[in-house]
Parts: structure tokens; sequence; C-alpha cells
């Protein structure tokens, strides 16, 4: 009698459910083989990346330690040759090997740096340039902002005048009369000039305005011409006007010991606002400062107020102009705001003195080339000898171009294109008593 297909299914299902268990039991551990092998090679490998970790920051530790040395010995260096009163511009000393960081810089990238002149005219480019065609330079470029003759125009810098002024309450310093170096000149006005228009100047006609600079500060005659050749002879009026710095050996100990708190004022009392101090105007235009307080803040408006008597002048001496019956007042206030133009280099008024020009009190009638303990150029020396007299038709004539009107006169300045500024302050001068 056969067997049942039961009794026959149920011994073959458990013998293949028997062998697949097996079969998984030892794909199981042949997996956890594998993954305990693969993280056996990770820890290895970890450990091998943290002994090369702790090898080079050793290694950089090192380098850190030589290089603290290094800046620690350079320092003492530097502070021997300071206190032994060395050119400090000599150039560096060579080091001693490498440090192993970086690359060497590619010649054009040192010459992309490398563009700072110093006073002795190293890194200066080679080029030259004259008084004459700095004048024209300048009248294009620059004149709009510091005049035609670098007297400044509204807030914008003066550049010429103020000499022997650094001791006063208010110094003028100019590149005339502070400036110590000329290859900062050099350097300032061929990386930053023209306003809004920096390095669009050539190294020729850098060397032009620099040269027409020093004309215009009465440094140099008017045939002169800067170049690289030349430029390390110049000597600027106030280069001894500056010492090395010895404040931290002789004052920094004094500063950091305790306050002695004693003495002190009861309280401090705000005499001016920052915004009373502003330099540069941000639109141009012609700026005057109003009255102000502590308690207000003072604004600056785009036109001067209306008045029938002219201010005192803007060089801070007391204007003593002497209104005369047949002279329009307007026209001598306007004329005084034209006078702007001059007091860089001229001075009025009780007190006045002379600047890189001669005071200018009773200039009309006033023989020519006659003020006393004034150095005149050779042409206004020759005037005088001839018995030539300031009227108002000479006056007006020179003021319109000076160089035609008198050939070899150090004065720079362009002259005044507009007739009625000719007029007006023609009419201011004349108002101004001796």
């Amino acid at each position: 009698m056969s067997k049942s297909l039961k009794e026959i299914v149920l011994p073959v299902a458990g013998g293949t459910a028997l062998a697949l268990s097996a079969a998984l039991l030892i794909a199981n551990m042949d997996y956890g083989q594998k993954k305990i092998a693969s993280l056996e090679s990770k820890v290895e490998q970890v450990s091998l990346q943290a002994e090369d970790a702790a090898q080079r920051a050793s290694q950089e530790a090192q380098t850190v330690s030589e290089l603290r040395q290094k800046v620690a010995e350079i320092q003492v260096l530097s502070e021997q040759r300071a206190a032994a009163g060395s050119d400090m511009t000599e150039p560096a000393l060579p080091k001693e090997g490498a440090f192993g960081l970086g690359r060497e810089a590619m010649p054009e990238e040192v010459a992309a740096w490398d563009v700072d002149v110093l006073p002795d005219g190293r890194g200066l480019p080679e080029g030259r340039g004259d008084v004459f065609t700095g004048d024209e330079v300048f009248a294009e470029k620059c004149a709009s902002c510091h005049g035609d003759f670098a007297e400044g125009v509204d807030n914008w810098p003066v550049l010429a005048g103020g000499f022997d002024t650094l001791g006063d309450k208010d110094p003028v310093k100019t590149v005339g009369s502070y400036w110590p170096y000329l290859s900062t000149v050099w350097d300032y006005v061929h990386r930053s000039m023209p306003f809004g228009e920096a390095q669009t100047l050539t190294a020729d006609e850098t060397y032009a305005i620099v040269a027409y600079i020093l004309y215009s500060n009465d440094l140099v005659d008017d045939d002169f011409e800067l170049s690289h050749e030349n430029f390390a002879e110049f000597e600027m009026y106030n280069t001894d006007g500056f010492v090395i710095d010895d404040r931290p050996e002789l004052e920094y100990s004094k500063w950091r010991t305790e306050p002695c708190m004693e003495n002190c004022k009861p309280s401090v009392e705000i005499t001016m606002r920052a915004t009373f101090l502003d330099v540069t105007p941000e639109g141009g235009g012609e700026s005057v400062m109003n009255d102000a307080s502590a308690e207000d803040t003072p604004t600056f408006v785009a036109n001067a107020p209306a008045s029938n008597t002219p201010s005192d002048t803007a060089s801070g001496t007391e204007s003593v102009a002497v209104l005369s019956a047949d002279i329009d007042p307007k026209l001598i206030a306007s004329g005084q705001k034209v006078f702007r133009k001059c007091q860089a280099c001229h001075d009025v008024g009780a007190g006045a003195k002379n600047k890189s020009g001669p005071q200018l009190n009773g200039l009309i009638g006033r023989p020519m080339g006659s003020v006393e303990s004034f150095n005149y150029s050779k042409v206004f020396k020759t005037a005088h000898e001839e018995g030539r007299v300031w009227d108002e038709a000479a006056l007006a004539e020179f003021l319109a171009k000076p160089k035609s009107f008198m050939k070899g006169t150090k004065m720079a300045f362009s002259g005044l294109r507009k007739e009625q500024d000719l007029d007006a302050i023609t009419a201011y001068l004349k108002s101004v008593g001796d």
C-alpha cells in the first residue's frame, strides 16, 4: 500500500528549511568576518593618520618656535639700529635658509605689489615732466578741486603756501610747508589722483604735476624739470622738521603707571561738533559753516548768506576793508569771495604778512615790487627799477594772464577768466587800506 502524499511532502519540506537555515547562517558568518576585517583595516588607517598628524604638528610647532625666535632677533636688531640712528630704509638682511612655506613669488606678482616710492628715489619709474607741462595737466585734472595754482577750492585741500605757520595755533600744512619728502607727493599723486580717476596718470604726467606743485610753492623756477634722474637730489622745505619717534623709550613707561587722578577737570564741555570739522565736501560747491553751539549741530549750506559788508578773510586776519562812497558794497563783497583764490599766497587786512606772495594792502597806486622783506622775482625787481606802478588797468591785465603780462613771474596763477571777477577783486583790493 503506497504512502500518502502528505507523509512524503512534510519530510522533504523540513529538510529544505534546514538546508536554507544552514546556508543563511554560513552567509552571515562570512559577512561578519568581512565586516570585522574592514573595521580592523580602518582602525589601522586611522592610527597611521594620527601618527602622521602628530608628526606634522610637532614639525609645525618647531617651525613656529623658530619663526618666533627669528622675529625676536629682528626686533632686537631693529631697536639697536634705531637707537644707533641708522637708515631704516636700507634693504632687509638676507634670510638664512627657507621656512618651507609657499613658493617664490613670480616677477609679475612682485611688480604688481612693489609700487611704493622711497625718499631716495627707489621705486620710481623712468620719466620726466617740466613746470610748463605740469601747469596744463594740473589745470585739466586737478584745478577743479585744488584751484588753478594749488590754493584749494571750497573745502578741498590747499597744496601751496603756509610757510612758517607750523608753530601757529592754526598751521597751514601744505605740500610746500609741511611734507618732508618729495617721494610722498609723487607716490600719492600717482596712486590716488585725480579724484575719481585714480591711477590714470602716466609717469610723465605725474612728474609734471609734482614739478608744478613745487613751482606753486615757489620752491623751483618756471624752467624746472623733474625726472627720475634728479628726483633724489631735491630736498623739501620741511625735511628737518621730522624726527625719529623716541616715545617708546622715553615716554611709554610713564604712561603705563597708575593714573594720578588728581587736579582733574570737574567737567568736560563740548565746544564743537564733528560736523564742523568737515574737510572734503561730498558734492563740491561753495560750503559755508554756520554759527553753532553745543546744543545744535551745525550744517553746511550751498551758498554764502547775503551781506552788504565783507566778512573776515579765511586767513584769520580781521578785514579792514574801508567802504568808499563810490564803490558798490556788493561788488566789494563779491570781490572778497574771488580773493579766496589768492589767500593761499597773499594776505590783506590788519597785521597782513608776506606769504609765498607779498601782502596786498594798499595795492592800487603802489610801486611794483616795493614790499619790504619780500624776495621778488627778477622781472618784478626790474619793474620796480623802471618805476612801474599798480593801477586798475595793470592789475586787471595781470590777473587775467599773469605770465603774459609779466613774463618770468614766479606766480603760478593761470588767471581770472571772467570779467566780472576782475572788476570785483579790483574793487575789493581798492577798499583795503594800508
